[in-house]
């Protein structure tokens, strides 16, 4: 039995890559406290705290040498996996070593580093989703700026606008997201070594400088106090994961309304078997955009943990920080399954122009009402032109007929021209008007892009 969908070999692979699967498996976790534990025999050989020869001695230890299922049992006992993760290395140490490992340092300390570093590699794999999902929207924004389609308000038709438009507000949206991660994996990606309370009390003078060397190593900020109580990052990471499902979601959202039978202007890419149905075989669901969507229905509530976890008592907090340990991990799975399918959607989504075009004559010209009243302002007056509109729209709704055919059937003043009248229901300058505003986007979402890499890897 598993407690989590991301844990589940049954529903894992549909809302998580494996890729995240494998940066916060057990056998990583083990890796990262093993490596935290080397940084830290390092950083006191050099403040003449321990022989030299411990670090080395811890890392030739191997996460594939330590059981995570037997250490999880003893976990049931401790409480906290890094107690039998310790015992279990000291049993590998030689003799004359083992006094001296884990010096100073507290079980808070060595989790909460371990989870830092896995965090950096999980922060890369969805930077990279995202740079590939801001070029995949930003060449389409790009190719379909002169596309006209509808725009629709409350989920009705409401004013022409170009394709390229409507995707370049959710790239706006997504990169406004993006934006965001450097800041935020500089303030997160922060070494814990306090000790016991906080102090490293247990160093002696020495503390503060074998924590700086202990988060150098490690290439992560040192903290400037103890951060066993603060949780701010976390719970920040957390509502940044859940604010870029979100975003995620809104482009998702449209691709389902796009996609349904009735308006057939895009569709999700085509993969032989995917998105089908049990009992009907015509079906193509849209798989991309409901894993997408779940997320962002779920990531919310797991934020939510996070935010309750800031409360921590005195210097060491009961339950809030076990809390994170299912919050945390689900956010960033659930976001790089999210990421990867938006991904594909940026990448291959199939666009029927087409269709675009004459869903624009569904409503028999009403889209061009508001247009059409300021036309007739001038010569009517802008209530009047107003009531006149909003009358003849009433009737093409009875009758069925073409708004422009009811218009000129009236006896409209002289003033009016009625070249310009028809000119008023050409598309043309509503989808100019809003292509105008897709290079600011793009420009925008570049320079974003351009700043997801970490330091490391530019």
């Amino acid at each position: 039995m598993t407690f989590s969908a991301l844990d589940s070999a049954l529903l894992g692979p549909l809302f998580a890559t494996s890729a995240m699967t494998a940066v916060f498996s057990d056998r990583a976790r083990i890796a990262a406290m093993l490596r935290a534990e080397v940084a830290l025999a390092r950083a006191e050989a050099a403040a003449g705290l321990v022989p030299a020869e411990l670090a080395a001695a811890i890392a030739a230890i191997s996460a594939d040498d330590l059981d995570p299922a037997a250490l999880g049992a003893e976990t049931a006992l401790a409480g906290v996996p890094v107690i039998p993760f310790v015992k279990a290395v000291r049993k590998r140490l030689p003799v004359a070593l083992e006094p001296f490992f884990h010096k100073g340092a507290t079980t808070q300390d060595i989790a909460d580093t371990a989870l830092v570093l896995v965090m950096r590699d999980a922060f890369e794999l969805i930077a990279t989703e995202l740079a590939a999902i801001i070029d995949g929207l930003s060449t389409m924004a790009d190719a379909h700026r002169m596309t006209p389609c509808i725009g629709r308000t409350y989920g009705q038709h409401a004013a022409p606008i170009s394709f390229g438009f409507k995707i370049a507000v959710r790239l706006a949206g997504i990169a406004d997201a993006a934006a965001r991660l450097p800041e935020l994996r500089e303030r997160v990606l922060v070494a814990s070594l306090g000790g016991p309370v906080g102090t490293l009390a247990g160093l002696g003078e020495h503390g503060p400088a074998v924590a700086a060397a202990f988060a150098d190593d490690l290439g992560l900020r040192p903290a400037t106090v103890a951060w066993h109580t603060r949780r701010g990052a976390t719970a920040e990471t957390g509502t940044w994961l859940a604010t870029l499902a979100g975003a995620l979601s809104a482009l998702a959202g449209d691709v389902v309304d796009l996609a349904s039978t009735e308006v057939g202007e895009a569709a999700e890419p085509h993969v032989p078997g995917r998105g089908g149905s049990s009992a009907m075989p015509h079906k193509r669901n849209p798989v991309s955009s409901t894993v997408i969507l779940a997320a962002a229905t779920a990531a919310p509530g797991l934020a939510a943990t996070l935010l309750s976890a800031m409360t921590s008592a005195h210097e060491r907090p009961a339950g809030s920080w076990h809390a994170e340990w299912h919050a945390l991990p689900q956010l960033f799975g659930l976001v790089s399954g999210a990421a990867a399918e938006a991904r594909a959607l940026a990448e291959g989504l199939e666009i029927d122009a087409a269709r675009m075009r004459s869903n624009l004559d569904l409503t028999r010209g009403l889209i061009f009402a508001d247009a059409v009243a300021a036309l007739l302002a001038p010569a009517l007056g802008g209530a009047a032109a107003h009531a006149l509109v909003e009358e003849a729209a009433a009737e093409v709704r009875r009758s069925g007929r073409p708004l422009a055919d009811v218009l000129m059937d009236r006896d409209l003043p002289p003033q009016v021209d009625r070249d310009a009248l028809a000119a008023a229901f050409d598309p043309g300058p509503s989808v100019r008007a809003a292509a105008a505003w897709i290079d600011p986007v793009l420009a925008e979402a570049a320079r974003i892009r351009s700043r997801l890499s970490s330091p490391a890897s530019r």
